[in-house]
């Protein structure tokens, strides 16, 4: 059974990790009593109420009295800002305005109440009980003196691009408009051009939201399919994984003896035209109508053809062993068959990781208090000019007489605080988020990992099965892995973490140097790249087998890393017919799932397989394909989930069929715990006269 040594190193590292989770909560709670996402998923008005939300409850949309103001380039007051905020009057309403509505000269005249439409109004301003004249009203921007057919896009309200090409011609009379109706579209465009170019984005992802909301049961029934292939093409592997094996190997030899044969037929057929009379083209295909290159292509096929059979040949006992363990992992899962329920938990685990880090980095992004600014909205007036949008004010206290000679002045929020203390630090926060989310990450994959190999060797260690076999061998190697190893664990996520840290750190220097010229330090930022990435690779290979061995043996992390490694290197043959073969074997199967419940799926939701009566109609959707493309990831996902369980099983009994080689010799005193199948492709047998029975 496993010692369960702890090393100081593992010890270190349980407790660092500890007090990182604790610190990663800390920073949470922190973030979450400084922040307020309410930033980001609501906008405000111009004095500062969120949209959506009480006391605006019923009134989601942010309307922009003067959109125009919404143009960097032609507005000098939104360059002041930095853009930050639409130096213009914003309010709450409940529907956007979906026709075009101008104030015209004839209009100045008449009552206000027979001009403006009310419910786009500054909440404050009564308009059936003021004295104001309709001049007053469009110099103080209490009423929008005009607007355009807009559509709601992030609970704003903002142009219809498809709408600007028919602006009414009346438009180019309206004072404070551009007498060009060209010029006031491409300056409506100006203020919203990045969320104009989403509009047709928009409208796709409502289609394809439709479709999901139609299909989604038979989505589900696509996916339950991917499921039951994958248990069922794992159970038969105990039966069919020889038979697979060498027909993809005889499959791939006949292959490359029918690409052999072909080279030799076009080498003849093309024997009278020989490359020195081609030279040097760039057409490509004249090379494959000359001699030579037919016979390359014969020479590099023949060689890899010889490797291949000589390969099979004389590893042949060794692609047994691979067999052999390959049924056997099949025969393992058959007995706990919650181990192919695992993958859940670590989802859900990387899920709540996935999702404290997103709230998290939202509550810090959004820390910090509102800034208002004074705001001249009509900056042509007489003494506005000198309200340039920089000196501050609060939205409680802000009287417009202060600036007598301005009625238009306003006091508009702007952006958020950045000054804080929590806010200069949130910086810092946020790496610290970073660091600790890959961390938490990389150790929920430990723990699953290691859970599954102390399930799997409990199975291979048990000398009658299945009657030695734990009841709960899943559940019991999941507590062991909590209760002794966490330590051991978290050194082994940090070491990946801290080079999955040097990669990101890369790619941000190679994004920040990306224009730049100098081939030299380009040529050692790419070998860096690939080198870090060869290192992850190494890393995660050697922290799945290191805790395989902690699993077996409860040994530290180091020790258990050391021990599996050269346990490898004295096996690097079987290493390597194991993985491929097993590489291989998964691949085919999640071919056939994919591929088989992707074509299923493309016949259903094309049309082409019907349903009796109306239970389902294909042409209900939008996009037919992205149902399929759903499924098919869907199924791929679901594929991965239980082969890598089974991928698992396979490492486990692996390690430990070798070190059942290396610790037993078949006496009474040390019997082998290996299959009967194993030991009679290695000719060994065990002396004991104890009965030993298998099922």
């Amino acid at each position: 059974g496993p010692i369960h040594n702890r090393g100081c190193t593992d010890i270190i590292c349980c407790v660092l990790f500890l007090l990182v989770v604790l610190g990663y909560i800390a920073v949470g709670i922190s973030a979450w009593l400084f922040g307020d996402p309410r930033h980001v998923l609501y906008p405000r008005n111009s004095t500062g109420w969120y949209c959506g939300i009480e006391p605006n409850e019923n009134r989601p949309n942010l309307f922009y009295f003067d959109v125009l103001k919404c143009a960097v380039s032609v507005n000098i007051m939104a360059q002041s800002l930095n853009g930050f905020q639409c130096p213009t009057t914003q309010v709450c309403v409940e529907r956007c305005p979906t026709d075009f509505y101008a104030v015209t000269p004839i209009d100045y005249s008449k009552n206000p109440v027979d001009v403006f439409n009310a419910s786009l109004c500054v909440p404050s301003f009564d308009l059936t009980a003021t004295d104001l004249t309709v001049q007053q009203i469009v110099d103080q921007d209490l009423c929008p003196f005009f607007y355009v057919p807009t559509i709601p896009v992030l609970g704003r309200c903002l142009p219809d691009a498809s709408a600007l090409n028919v602006i009414p011609s009346y438009f180019s009379s309206v004072p404070g408009l551009p007498s060009s109706i060209n010029e006031t579209s491409n300056t409506i465009r100006n203020g919203t051009v990045d969320v104009v170019n989403g509009f047709s984005a928009r409208d796709i992802g409502l289609r394809i939201f439709e479709d999901f909301a139609s299909s989604w049961p038979w989505i589900l029934v696509g996916l339950l399919i991917a499921m039951l292939v994958s248990l069922l093409f794992l159970l038969l592997l105990r039966f069919i994984a020889g038979i697979m094996v060498w027909v993809l190997i005889v499959g791939v030899l006949g292959a490359g003896a029918y690409g052999i044969w072909h080279c030799y037929w076009e080498y003849e057929n093309f024997k009278d035209a020989s490359i020195s009379d081609v030279g040097l083209t760039t057409n490509f295909q004249t090379y494959l109508q000359v001699q030579e290159t037919w016979l390359a292509f014969l020479i590099i096929i023949s060689v890899v053809e010889g490797i291949i059979l000589l390969t099979v040949i004389f590893l042949r006992t060794r692609i047994l062993i691979a067999i052999a363990l390959i049924q056997e992992s099949s025969k393992a899962i058959s007995h706990m068959m919650s181990a192919l329920l695992y993958p859940l938990v670590t989802f859900v685990l990387l899920l709540v990781c996935v999702a404290y880090w997103g709230a998290t980095a939202l509550y810090l992004a959004t820390s910090g208090d509102p800034i208002y600014k004074v705001v001249a909205l009509n900056a042509t007036m007489d003494d506005c000019e000198s309200i340039n949008g920089t000196a501050d004010c609060e939205p409680e206290t802000f009287s417009p007489s202060d600036y007598p000679g301005c009625s238009s002045v306003s006091c508009i929020f702007i952006k958020y605080n950045e000054e804080g203390l929590f806010q200069k630090s949130a910086i810092y926060l946020q790496i610290f988020n970073a660091v600790a989310f890959l961390w938490c990450v990389n150790f929920a994959i430990a723990l699953g990992q290691c859970t599954l190999a102390g399930a799997f060797a409990s199975y291979y260690w048990a000398f009658n099965k299945p009657e030695d076999i734990p009841t709960f061998p899943v559940c019991g190697g999941f507590m062991r892995s909590l209760r002794y190893h966490v330590g051991s664990l978290a050194f082994g996520a940090l070491i990946l973490t801290l080079i999955q840290i040097i990669r990101i750190v890369l790619e941000y220097i190679d994004h920040k140097t990306s224009g730049a010229q100098n081939p030299v330090a380009r040529f050692i930022l790419t070998c860096l790249k690939c080198c870090f990435w060869c290192l992850e690779k190494f890393i995660k290979f050697l922290n799945r087998n290191a805790y395989i061995m902690i699993a077996i043996y409860g040994k530290n992390f180091c020790v258990s890393a050391k021990n599996a490694f050269m346990l490898l290197m004295r096996n690097v043959i079987r290493v390597v017919v194991l993985d491929k073969v097993t590489d291989l074997l998964l691949f085919f199967g999640k071919l056939l799932v994919v591929g088989g419940v992707g074509v299923l799926s493309f016949f259903f939701f094309s049309g082409r397989i019907v349903l009796p009566g109306n239970t389902f109609q294909s042409s209900s959707l939008n996009y037919y394909w992205m149902p399929i493309i759903t499924v098919a990831f869907g199924s791929y996902l679901i594929a991965h989930g239980f082969f890598s369980v089974y991928s698992m099983c396979v490492d486990t009994l692996f390690l430990c069929f070798l070190e059942d080689l290396e610790r037993n010799d078949g006496s009474m005193e040390k019997p082998y715990f290996m299959s009967k199948s194993l030991m009679k492709i290695l000719n060994k047998s065990n002396k004991t006269p104890k009965k030993r029975r298998e099922n």
